[in-house]
C-alpha cells in the first residue's frame, strides 16, 4: 500500500529508460490497485510486464471492494501476486483462498506469483520445511501440468520481510531446493527444473548478486528496494549479470 497515482506514474517513468536496454530478465512491476490502468498504458511497448497485488477467485458478483481477475486483464495485467505474507497475516488468507485465486488466474489468462514461507516462530521451532510444503501442497492442489509450469513460486521467509533481515544464500538455497524438489515429487524432474522460483525478503542491490548466484534461486520479488527506481533497476541490471 504505497504509492498514488500520481507517484506510480513517476516511478514508472523514471524506470523504463534505465531498464530498457535490460533483455536477459523479465521485469514486473505491481502497483496498487487504482494505478494500474494508468500504469498499464506507460508501459504498453515496453519490456516491463504489469501485476496485481491481490484479486478475487470470482469472475464478478455480489463481493464488495474485491477485484476480479477478468478486471485485472482489462486494466492491462499479465500477472498477479497471491498468497503474500502480509494478505496471510491481516486479511485471513489460507492454502484453499490461493488455492481458488491460482487456479482463476490460469482460467483467465493470468499468471500467478505465488507466495510461500515461514515465520520466525515456524523457522526457529525447525518447521520451516513443514509450513513450505504445506504452502506448496496445498496452495497448489490439482493444478495441471500445463498450469503449474505457467506458474511462479516465491519463497518469502516471512521474517526477512521489511526487516532488513536476508535469508544468507545459503538459507534461501536451501529452501529453494526443498520447493524444487517437493515439485519433483508431485509432477517431474522436467516440470520441477523449469518452474521459476523467486526469493523475496529485504532483496537490496548489495544482496541479489549472491542470491540469484544460487543454483535454485530463478529470480526476486522485491518489496521496499522497488519502492525507487535506481535501486529497483540495479536488483534488475545486477540479475542479469
Amino acid at each position: 500500500m504505497n504509492n498514488t497515482i500520481g507517484e506510480s506514474v513517476k516511478l514508472v517513468e523514471t524506470l523504463k529508460p534505465i531498464v530498457e536496454k535490460i533483455t536477459n530478465v523479465d521485469i514486473i512491476v505491481a502497483p496498487p490497485f487504482i494505478a494500474l490502468p494508468t500504469v498499464a498504458e506507460i508501459l504498453d511497448d515496453s519490456n516491463i510486464s504489469l501485476a496485481a497485488q491481490n484479486m478475487y477467485w470470482e469472475e464478478n458478483g455480489a463481493f464488495t471492494g474485491e477485484v476480479s481477475p477478468i478486471m485485472l486483464k482489462d486494466a492491462g495485467c499479465e500477472y498477479v501476486i497471491i498468497g503474500h505474507s502480509e494478505r496471510r497475516q491481516h486479511f485471513g488468507e489460507t492454502n484453499e483462498t490461493v488455492n481458488n485465486k491460482v487456479k482463476a488466474a490460469h482460467q483467465y489468462g493470468l499468471i500467478p506469483i505465488v507466495c510461500v514461507g515461514e515465520t520466525l516462530e515456524q523457522r526457529e521451532a525447525g518447521n520451516t520445511e513443514d509450513v513450505v510444503q504445506d504452502h506448496i501442497v496445498n496452495g497448489l492442489a490439482e493444478l495441471n501440468e500445463e498450469d503449474i509450469l505457467a506458474t511462479i513460486i516465491a519463497y518469502e521467509p516471512v521474517w526477512a520481510i521489511g526487516t532488513g533481515q536476508t535469508a544468507t544464500p545459503d538459507q534461501a538455497e536451501e529452501v529453494h531446493a526443498f520447493i524444487r524438489k517437493e515439485l519433483e515429487d508431485l509432477y517431474s524432474p522436467e516440470i520441477a527444473e523449469n518452474i521459476r522460483i523467486q526469493y523475496g525478503g529485504s532483496v537490496k542491490p548489495d544482496n541479489i548478486s549472491d542470491l540469484i548466484a544460487q543454483p535454485d534461486v530463478d529470480g526476486a520479488l522485491v518489496g521496499g528496494a522497488s519502492l525507487q527506481a535506481e535501486s529497483f533497476a540495479q536488483i534488475v541490471r545486477l540479475a542479469g549479470i
